[in-house]
């Protein structure tokens, strides 16, 4: 089916200028960011295809430029990188309100925020997001990549960013990439380890949330911290 095909008021862009946003489907605002299918296959049929392919929009937006590049009708460039635009501009939206307002207001908000920036990559990567006294977002970085172990996340690199960045405390986070986000020994760990290590410097270990495809895991929530 057409969008063209569809009865005026039922098509996604004058639905959505005549009750707003909310009163569309993921579907039918994914038409909107796509605007056209491919021969055979209309619009809304390669909207919903998308959001099936990546377990609907929180998968999608893990997604990379490979992961889309595989779906056929996105093959070109433009439609991929209108989606990657759209994908970095959530990113940068959630980090800005996380810098004006107290990121353990929205424990939710931290754990999104985290699987856009951490679920993506298909290698394991350690992050640490730096916090001022008031629990406001200074920085995120990602510190170490590749398998990590206790031995491969060095606490003397992560104390000596939060020095650099006068953190009050931290959020340490990390993906993987295998989809589960259930802690393991090792991680547990290496929380305590560097915990203590930070704690030498007045520095406070908030969290370690463990993000995957389509879900996150907040230690201090489950009591591992």
């Amino acid at each position: 089916m057409t969008l063209q095909s569809l009865p005026l008021d039922a098509r996604p862009r004058e639905k959505l200028l005549a009750r707003g946003p909310a009163a569309l489907s993921d579907t039918e605002l994914l038409a909107l960011l796509l605007r056209t299918g491919l021969a055979g296959k209309g619009v809304l049929a390669l909207a919903q295809e998308l959001v099936d392919a990546f377990g609907g929009l929180a998968g999608l937006l893990d997604a990379g430029p490979a992961d889309l590049k595989r779906i056929k009708g996105l093959g070109g460039p433009a439609k991929r990188a209108e989606l990657l635009a759209v994908l970095e501009l959530a990113r940068r939206a959630m980090a800005q309100q996380l810098r004006t307002r107290e990121v353990f207001g929205s424990p939710d908000a931290v754990k999104h925020f985290l699987q856009l920036h951490l679920a993506r990559h298909a290698h394991e990567v350690f992050a640490v997001m730096f916090l001022d006294a008031q629990n406001r977002l200074l920085e995120l970085e990602i510190l170490f990549r590749g398998t990590l172990t206790q031995t491969s996340v060095y606490p003397r690199e992560i104390v000596v960013r939060a020095l650099a960045h006068h953190a009050a405390s931290v959020v340490l986070a990390h993906n993987h990439p295998s989809g589960t986000v259930q802690p393991s020994r090792a991680d547990e760990a290496l929380t305590q380890t560097l915990k203590a290590a930070l704690g030498l410097v007045d520095v406070r270990v908030l969290d370690h949330v463990i993000v995957a495809p389509g879900g996150a895991l907040s230690m201090a929530e489950k009591g591992l911290l």
